[in-house]
């Protein structure tokens, strides 16, 4: 079987992007970050088979993912699509939140977040 978390093949452009945060990438890190929310362990651009997720606690099969403004677009919106179904056959809980919300609304956003931890099976 092969290996579908953090495969060495993406590694380069995990570090890419976390290098490159988007705004609202940077804003959630700061509180997602050295387990400060409820002790739990949060990575950033973390790769679950093909895909690099933004957000991943792996202790509740969490992902979080900030969605710009390309995300409306039908071709986009399918990709998202069949990249939740994937992560969800391996029990991956996704939630998702505009970038602007994150910007804008940044505790509201963290507040579902917590509730996500909260309610996650």
């Amino acid at each position: 079987m092969p290996k579908i978390l953090n495969n060495s093949v993406f590694k380069e452009r995990r570090r890419e992007l976390r290098k490159n945060q988007t705004d609202s990438e940077k804003i959630l890190w700061q509180y997602l970050r050295n387990k400060q929310m409820k002790g739990l362990k949060f990575y950033r651009q973390y790769g679950v088979g093909p895909y690099i997720l933004d957000f991943y606690c792996q202790k509740l099969g969490l992902a979080i993912e900030l969605d710009g403004s390309q995300h409306l677009e039908k071709e986009k919106r399918l990709y998202d699509e069949a990249r939740t179904q994937f992560l969800q056959s391996f029990h991956i809980r996704v939630i998702r939140f505009w970038s602007n919300d994150a910007i804008k609304n940044t505790k509201g956003v963290l507040d579902a977040i917590y509730q996500a931890t909260e309610t996650h099976p």
